[in-house]
């Protein structure tokens, strides 16, 4: 009787986790065919979410510094994180305000880069990032529930008739916030003040799963991409 009970536990976890890994399918194969996909407009510095070809919304974000750019290129979502521990060149940061990660983190296909959330949200609408796409903490929680593993990521390093679609004729150009570098000017001559920038990191250790990551199982994010 107790090694009846004990197959019919065993038989029953075994089931549990191919229902579980049957739903992350199915959950791909929906976003695939409904088309779901992350366009990033690198000039433009905004993030849009669209399905079945419908714009859902479009979110500023902060992309990469002259020095440390974004990667351009079609790539997709492989994780997703729930309150990321930064590591980097032996200093750990726990989630919480100053995590330069902020609460989410989204990793794409190419090593070491991802979108994610900001301890200095004055950096949003700048050319800011070591490579990573930041976007503010609520925008991030709000882009996390819109989106899931193995969606497409877009990321494009000019202007072209989607990205004009999308989000609008180009703007006047913002300023520069870099380490060390001076400030372009707004429009109408005022000099801006530079944003202050978290530490430059190195290149992030990648997490070996495809599902939500919960605050138990932290995962080792260090980086150049923030």
């Amino acid at each position: 009787m107790l090694r009846t009970d004990d197959q019919i536990r065993k038989l029953a976890a075994a089931a549990g986790i191919l229902l579980m890994a049957a739903a992350e399918a199915l959950a791909q194969d929906k976003a695939a065919r409904n088309g779901r996909r992350i366009v990033v407009s690198i000039p433009d510095r905004k993030l849009a979410v669209i399905d079945a070809g419908n714009v859902v919304k479009v979110f500023p974000t902060a992309v990469g510094a002259p020095r440390t750019p974004s990667p351009k290129g079609s790539f997709t979502l492989i994780q997703r994180v729930v309150d990321p521990t930064w590591y980097s060149k032996g200093r750990i940061v726990p989630p919480g305000k100053s995590n330069p990660l902020g609460t989410r983190w989204l990793g794409l296909s190419i090593k070491g880069y991802g979108i994610h959330g900001t301890n200095v949200p004055s950096s949003i609408g700048r050319n800011a990032s070591h490579g990573c796409i930041r976007m503010r903490n609520r925008d991030v929680e709000e882009l996390f529930e819109m989106v899931t593993v193995g969606d497409t990521v877009e990321l494009y390093g000019d202007r072209n008739a989607e990205t004009e679609r999308l989000f609008g004729p180009a703007e006047p150009a913002i300023q520069v916030a870099a380490a060390g570098a001076s400030v372009a000017p707004r429009s109408g001559g005022a000099r801006a003040a530079a944003a202050t920038t978290a530490p430059a990191m190195t290149a992030f250790t990648a997490i070996t799963t495809s599902t939500t990551i919960k605050p138990a199982a932290q995962a080792e994010l260090s980086g150049e991409g923030q």
